[in-house]
């Protein structure tokens, strides 16, 4: 239990007090636009009649009737701009901390998840439409996590939102002050803050518990409103509850800084208070003139130092000489040293920082200074009208809800008259007690004395074609004021023959809705910009994220984890968040609704052209067992791997095989060739020898034949042993 001294509670009633009277000044300035505010949304639910409306229709016999043209287009256009959950970018302002920056990013998305993100932006588009002014919180749950805390996102109610009138921007930038109040029961204010219990026992109670402006409409028994007077007591709380008015308030003031720049490193930080003391008792060394402040380097440093020392001496040793050489100096300081040395300049900067004080009644619970420079409440201005009081689409259209209730009234009660028959009767011709109680019956007879007159039926004028035109057109314009059309409502009837015409016309319809998304997304980077300081302070400690995601699969994230490192014996910090710069924006059109027959053509076509993986492919899909499909089209793959690797080896062996045939066959040639040249070989030596063999027979031959002769030619009496006779001489 927080203790007060006598000094913080004459601090804390001068806050009550100021923050009272600002209530006070706000509301008066904010009256005609709550009004305006509290009628859109009644008309929105559907409460369009006044009392004194009803009651002069009931009058000329009327109904009230209301065709609620408001509601599904809030709703349809509220879908279409929140269809899908706002996609994060977290990067950081030096290339160094991308890592980080993932972990960053995935812890966004955590925040978003715990704050149940999707609805709450609902919320807040819808008041957006509504009341022309959505909100959304970034604050910290000091009961979440087991009581560690957790940074959440929360929706606030316009009305119960008070700015300062002066202000003229769209984020309230400039506002002196921002407040929230409502009424609680005590019971829910214990809840809410149970360290101050005892304190807003104490609180004053409050009796005005008229919380909302009262603008005469009736619910038509569609709608209860328990913030009425008449009925808050008995409906929502009970009579004996007592009630107390809190106050949330916000207001801009200056915090001393100190900028520390360094000289050696060229680094320039900026430090809170506290982070400077912590700042100053870090270690440094002075190593002969040059100043090192990375333990590491000063450590390695200091090593080569000693050994090269020892060296020298040992060689001064063996040299017989005595003389001890010299050693560098190393001088240990802190960083405090280093700033009255002038190596370290610092200088106090007053920093802008938000400050938050929590009242409840007249007691002032607790103050504290918030870890950023803009206001945590994020607003969604629709119409901005350069104050705190932006217009709404449904302001807009209120005139032609009215237009088409009235119509609708007047034909829905000429057709009940049009279908009782008016008979005017001359008097005396009838007996009118007769007439009235067989008019309706069949084949009825009635006597009639036409010397009287004659009964004449009274036709109903007709109503005109134009007031059944303007109904439609009234309720064409509440859509085209939302940035709407036939077929966003659903309207098949007007949708193109082909599926690509009618993906491409919805496409091209949202176009309309461009304008209001830069409104939502101005304000998710705001809510961005605004949760990443909040998370570095609060998260300084180690922690784990998981992240369930639509495929079923998990991604986890550690953030500040602590590692030993056994060479350097030292504590470092993995994913260290509580340091570094980061921006957030949010991804262009994210929050839209996408076409997955499309998109997933678009993946495909892609994945065949080798700019992304399957992986990001199945992530379009939507399948939840991506894990098992990723295993088995791997396994799939690694066979068809193994069988095209199979092929291949069957492709070799089958050339193999061809070529060796080839080889035997060109063998088997070559060999029968080379029988071939050796029995032609044979044949030519039997030949030689034969054609040998029969010369020498023939030489024989022919030497017997000499033989004889010769023989012959030696015998007396033979023509050659017979003189020869002389020729003549001519």
């Amino acid at each position: 239990m927080m203790a007060y001294s006598s000094k913080s509670q004459k601090t804390g009633k001068k806050l009550v007090d100021e923050t009272q009277q600002l209530f006070k000044t706000y509301s008066q300035k904010r009256e005609t636009w709550a009004n305006n505010a509290q009628e859109d949304r009644e008309f929105r639910l559907g409460k369009q009649w006044t009392s004194d409306q009803k009651r002069i229709l009931e009058e000329r016999g009327q109904a009230a009737l209301v065709v609620n043209r408001i509601h599904p287009a809030v709703e349809a256009a509220k879908a279409l701009i929140t269809a899908n959950k706002p996609q994060f970018r977290v990067s950081p302002r030096e290339d160094s901390d991308n890592q980080v920056a993932q972990a960053m990013n995935g812890l966004l998305e955590y925040i978003w998840q715990i704050s149940e993100g999707n609805s709450v932006i609902r919320r807040v588009v819808d008041d957006y439409y509504v009341t022309g002014l959505g909100a959304a919180l970034v604050y910290v749950d000091p009961m979440m996590d087991m009581g560690k805390g957790e940074v959440c996102i929360h929706d606030v109610d316009p009305l119960d939102i008070y700015i300062d009138p002066n202000s003229r921007h769209p984020f309230a930038d400039d506002a002196e002050n921002i407040i929230i109040s409502r009424l609680y029961t005590k019971e829910q204010a214990k809840s809410l803050y149970p360290m101050y219990k005892k304190a807003i026992k104490n609180a004053a109670t409050e009796t005005n518990l008229s919380d909302r402006p009262n603008t005469g409409r009736e619910d038509n028994g569609e709608v209860t409103w328990p913030e009425d007077e008449s009925t808050q007591t008995i409906v929502n709380f009970g009579e004996s509850d007592e009630y107390v008015r809190g106050y949330e308030r916000y207001y801009p003031i200056m915090v001393d800084h100190y900028r520390v720049f360094e000289s050696m490193t060229g680094d320039e930080d900026l430090l809170t208070e506290d982070d400077y003391k912590e700042y100053l008792k870090q270690p440094a060394w002075n190593i002969d003139g040059q100043i090192i402040t990375e333990p590491e380097q000063a450590k390695a440093i200091i090593q080569q130092i000693e050994q090269v020392y020892q060296q020298q001496l040992a060689e001064g040793r063996e040299q017989g000489n005595l003389e001890l050489p010299e050693k560098p100096e190393v001088q240990e300081m802190t960083f405090a040293d280093l700033v009255q040395m002038g190596a370290i300049d610092s200088v106090i900067v007053p920093t802008k920082r938000i400050k938050q004080c929590v009242i409840m009644g007249d007691k002032h619970l607790y103050s504290r200074i918030l870890p950023v420079d803009k206001y945590p409440l994020v607003f969604f201005m629709n119409q901005h009208t350069r104050t705190p009081y932006p217009m709404s689409d449904v302001r807009m259209v209120k005139g032609m809800q009215e237009y088409i209730n009235k119509t609708r009234s007047l034909i829905i009660a000429h057709a009940t008259t049009s279908t009782n028959t008016k008979i005017l009767i001359p008097s005396g011709s009838v007996d009118m007690r007769e007439f009235e109680q067989k008019w309706a019956q069949p084949g009825v007879a009635i006597e009639v004395d036409f010397d009287q007159g004659q009964p004449t039926p009274v036709q109903p004028t007709p109503l005109p074609n134009e007031l059944y035109q303007n109904e439609n057109t009234a309720k064409n314009d509440i859509d085209h004021q939302l940035g709407l059309y036939e077929m966003t409502m659903g309207n098949s009837a007007v949708a193109p023959h082909t599926y690509k015409a009618t993906v491409s016309l919805d496409e091209f319809g949202q176009r309309k809705m461009k304008s209001k998304l830069a409104d939502i997304e101005a304000g998710l980077n705001r809510l961005g910009q605004i949760a990443i300081p909040i998370m570095q302070q609060l998260y300084s400690t180690e922690k784990i994220v998981r992240l369930l995601q639509p495929n079923n699969s998990i991604n986890e994230y550690v953030i500040n984890k602590r590692l030993f490192d056994d060479k350097t014996q030292e504590i470092k910090v993995l994913n260290d968040i509580t340091i570094g710069k980061y921006d957030v924006v949010v991804v262009t059109g994210s929050t839209l609704p996408t076409n997955r027959m499309a998109q997933l053509e678009m993946y495909m076509d892609a994945y065949e052209k080798g700019i992304i993986d399957k992986q990001e492919v199945l992530k379009k899909t939507e399948v939840f067992d991506m894990e098992g499909v990723m295993q088995r089209t791997d396994l799939i793959q690694q066979l068809q791997g193994q069988l095209e690797q199979a092929t291949e080896t069957i492709k070799s062996m089958q050339g193999d095989l061809q070529t060796r045939e080839r080889e035997i066959y060109h063998a088997k040639m070559k060999a029968e060739i080379e029988k071939t040249k050796s029995n032609l070989k044979g044949t030519e030596n039997r030949a030689k020898m034969s054609g040998t063999l029969f010369e020498k027979r023939l030489d024989d031959a022919l030497g017997q034949v000499k033989k004889e002769v010769a023989e012959a030619s030696s015998k007396p009496g033979s023509p050659s042993s017979r003189p020869k006779k002389k020729q003549p001489k001519k």
